[in-house]
């Protein structure tokens, strides 16, 4: 918590930056990337908070946001250090206590008396602890250490800020200004728009006048983590009475007379003591002279000022401060154990970032050569010894920021990403010159007009007679099996129609002399011999005298069949014969083009229309 309305009251000084501030560096000359110090327990609480359900828990949704976070951070060349709480100071037991009740996170103190608990260990066991755990582990797969805090973890930030061992804090806790940090960041936000929300102390003491001493004394009025406060005063008269006294003399002020210059007119002069086992109540009047109140005061001032952490200059420090490799096996194997992850979904996720960043180290590299004139020796500045973009494939936008889609030099795993073109701009400006050349060589080739489809050489037409030969025969072949087709129908139809000529005259020139002379019953010709409707090649048909004949009527159908059942056999005959020719030579022709199939497109293409041409001819012989 900290600091009851400080965040309110340090409002004015706030700032939104976005994420790529996290790239620039605020303190040193030759370390030019960031490094941030994260109070990991804050963190790990934010995250848990937005979504407490059961699903959420099981699917570890708090350490996927985790993840994610130190892959922005990565992404922007940031030095990470996470910093975990050790043990619970002793002046901050009641409030623990209270806070999150004892059986949950903290041991059992053996009945120890209100006001003076020592420092207790956690309860390493806890649901809590365990999900610090996770976080350690899978930020150590990522070369990233944690640094476990005495006892605050903010405590521990701010000192590091303050001896400028890092650029900035990550924490949620306004105590971490009390500690002496320089710089907070209270929120972080990724995706589309991302951005870091800033507090310099800086901006704190010019437009709020308000320094470090001056904050102490106000955690004394408004209350603490280690105090209680004084009842019924507000943030701004806490505020006007801390400037009135002044930030050189405040704490001097506090500690040796407590806080009689603070007048409450709604009390008496009556002595105010704190309940036992509560955290010390400040008494404004009356108060100032008693020794156990004074006392607790110093105890508060001096758990701000000399809080206990790891010293900036120790082993423990330089060992967190130190750089480690990236284990992709191990976090392959951790995000498959925690999220049920692939490997391919892992490196997806983690390589594009792990190359954005060896890209930002070789443009410091790049911005140092130019602005000292010399090269320094490049495994001092753990940078790359080349340029890690192979070349640029693309162009490409996200979220409306220009970017390059590239490919990368000796990264295992990883072919193709995007990366922002200033970036690539900073680092090797002469990939985009290569890239501008060939996409001019591509906009000339394409102006250029269009090449036309050349046509296949006669070489290969004539590359083989045989083919072009048998070609010329089928078609000659077939030219006579057509002609001699058409001749023989021709001369069938044209022997018909003379038949049923003759056939009609005879029986006119019968029907004739039926009418001049009748029949008579001594006829050389019986009517017993002939048939009603016989016909005979000699002879004449005649019609008994009692038969009416109709000249209009047509003439009768048995004696076309008789006559044209002759000619029907015949022309089947010679059909069949025509189609036995038609098999030969549709025969001949798909033995010679298949053999040829593969080796000439052209010959493949006019044999196949030759065969379906050959065969609708089949079809219409058969009719």
């Amino acid at each position: 918590m900290g600091v009851k309305y400080l965040w309110e009251v340090v409002e004015p000084c706030k700032k939104r930056y976005p994420l790529d501030h996290l790239q620039r560096d605020l303190i040193s000359v030759v370390r030019r990337n960031k490094r941030v110090c994260v109070d990991l327990s804050c963190w790990m609480v934010e995250l848990h908070k937005v979504n407490q359900s059961y699903c959420a828990t099981k699917e570890k949704v708090y350490l996927r946001g985790f993840f994610h976070r130190l892959r922005a951070l990565i992404a922007l060349n940031c030095s990470i250090i996470l910093v975990s709480d050790g043990s619970i100071p002793g002046i901050k037991v009641p409030t623990y206590r209270r806070r999150l009740k004892a059986r949950f996170e903290v041991a059992d103190d053996g009945g120890v008396e209100p006001g003076k608990e020592t420092s207790l260990r956690r309860n390493k066991g806890s649901e809590f602890s365990c999900m610090i755990k996770e976080a350690k582990v899978i930020a150590s797969t990522l070369g990233i250490l944690c640094l476990d805090g005495v006892e605050e973890a903010e405590a521990q930030c701010a000192l590091l800020n303050s001896e400028n061992l890092c650029d900035a804090c990550f924490s949620s806790d306004s105590d971490i200004f009390l500690f002496g940090a320089k710089t907070v960041y209270r929120e972080i936000c990724l995706g589309e728009g991302g951005y870091v929300v800033c507090y310099e102390m800086e901006d704190i003491k010019k437009k709020l006048g308000l320094g470090r001493n001056s904050l102490i004394a106000l955690a004394l009025l408004l209350g603490s983590d280690y105090s209680q406060g004084v009842r019924g005063i507000r943030q701004e008269k806490a505020c006007e009475i801390v400037r009135s006294v002044g930030e050189n003399v405040i704490l001097e002020k506090v500690s040796s007379e407590g806080l009689a210059f603070v007048k409450n007119k709604r009390n008496s002069k009556k002595q105010i003591r704190p309940k036992k086992g509560t955290l010390p109540l400040v008494a404004v009047n009356g108060s100032s002279h008693d020794p156990e109140g004074l006392q607790e005061i110093k105890e508060v001032i001096d758990a701000f000022m000399n809080p206990k952490c790891h010293n900036a200059d120790s082993n423990t420090v330089s060992r967190a401060l130190a750089e480690f490799t990236f284990q992709r096996t191990k976090l392959q194997e951790i995000c498959h154990q925690f999220f049920e992850w692939p490997s391919e979904k892992t490196d997806e996720y983690i390589l594009p970032k792990i190359a954005e960043r060896n890209l930002r180290r070789y443009a410091i590299l790049q911005s140092r050569s130019t602005e000292v004139g010399v090269n320094r020796p490049l495994h001092k500045l753990q940078v790359p010894e080349k340029c890690p973009v192979s070349e640029i494939i693309k162009t490409r936008k996200v979220q409306g920021r220009e970017c390059f889609e590239v490919s990368w030099n000796d990264l295992e795993g990883l072919e193709t990403s995007i990366v922002p073109a200033d970036l690539v701009e900073r680092a090797c400006p002469e990939k985009i010159i290569e890239f501008k050349e060939k996409m001019e060589a591509k906009k000339k080739k394409k102006k250029k007009k269009p090449k036309q489809k050349q046509p296949k050489s006669k070489e290969k037409e004539t590359s083989s007679p045989s083919k072009a030969s048998s070609l010329i025969e089928l078609s000659l072949q077939l030219q006579q099996i057509d002609l001699s087709s058409t001749s023989d129908l021709a001369t069938s139809t044209i022997e018909e129609a003379e038949q049923e000529k003759e056939q009609q005259k005879s029986k006119k020139h019968d029907y004739l002399r039926l009418i001049d002379s009748p029949a008579k019953e001594n006829s050389s010709i019986g009517w017993s011999t002939i048939g009603k409707f016989g016909v005979g090649s000699s002879s004449y048909s005649f019609y008994p005298e009692t038969e009416v004949i109709d000249l209009i009527s047509p003439c009768p159908e048995a004696r076309s069949r008789n006559v044209s059942r002759s000619y029907q056999e015949q022309k089947s005959q010679e059909q069949k014969c025509l189609h036995h020719k038609l098999e030969n030579v549709i025969e001949l022709s798909d033995s010679e083009t298949d053999d040829d199939d593969d080796d000439d497109g052209e010959h493949c293409r006019k044999a196949r229309e030759l065969r379906m041409f050959l065969q609708n001819i089949r079809k219409d012989v058969i009719r």
